[in-house]
């Protein structure tokens, strides 16, 4: 029973999270040295602020959605208590 309450808290979890920004060394040297880690580090990035982008587009619809539903809702609630 337990389990089936936590379940729509799990659904509403799903939260887009920024990734973290890559570290740019500031001295030459230290970039040649770690160039390939760098490299790949803004690769990852790159791809992880894509799906950012479009974790937020999706969250943007379902909260449009969900408060378009609310508005309804709203509107039979004052339908329902005007006397």
């Amino acid at each position: 029973m337990a389990l089936l309450i936590l379940v729509p808290v799990a659904c509403l979890a799903n939260s887009c999270l920024a990734p973290v920004r890559p570290f740019l060394p500031n001295d030459s040297q230290a970039a040649s040295e770690y160039a390939d880690i760098i490299r790949r580090d803004f690769q990852i990035y790159i791809k992880d602020v894509q799906e950012y982008f479009r974790c937020l587009e999706q969250e943007r619809a379902r909260a449009f959605e969900e408060a378009r539903e609310v508005s309804q809702d709203y509107g039979r609630f004052l339908e329902l208590v005007a006397d």
